[in-house]
């Protein structure tokens, strides 16, 4: 017999407790680890690649960084002059920040930016503890920020 049989319509049916066995639980959840597993893979993977390109793209540009600053220097010398009076703003820049005092002769501050030293045999600015005097060439001074 069936539900035809006794002219009966099922239009809808709602099942209130469903549970399934140990075995098809795990089966589940070792699944759902598996698929995060990989999706974390991926991530992984992809992550790898986009470093991979910032490397080369930054690689690239500092080549050409490079290739445009040796062109300068070629075709202008005073890219160079340039250059040394940037750098010596940025060392003012810095003294003015400080908190301590800061002795430095012209060579050091390359205030003679403009004259015709070499900037590979100038001297990386010195710090001095208050009230010492250097016996350095050039120029010389106290810097202070405060």
């Amino acid at each position: 017999l069936t539900i035809i049989d006794f002219r009966i319509v099922l239009e809808d049916v709602s099942i209130t407790h469903l549970s399934f066995s140990s075995e098809y639980t795990a089966a589940v959840e070792a699944k759902q680890v598996a698929q995060q597993d990989a999706e974390r893979s991926r991530y992984i993977v992809e992550k790898a690649i986009q470093e991979k390109k910032s490397i080369i793209v930054k690689a690239e540009g500092e080549a050409q960084s490079a290739t445009l600053i040796g062109k300068a220097i070629q075709n202008n010398p005073g890219f160079v002059q340039l250059r040394k009076i940037e750098t010596a703003k940025e060392i003012a820049s810095t003294i003015a920040r400080a908190q301590s005092r800061v002795y430095l002769d012209a060579n050091n501050l390359l205030l003679n930016a403009l004259g015709n030293e070499n900037l590979a045999t100038e001297t990386v600015p010195a710090t001095k503890s208050k009230g010492t005097k250097s016996s350095s060439s050039g120029s010389a001074g106290y810097f202070s920020s405060k």
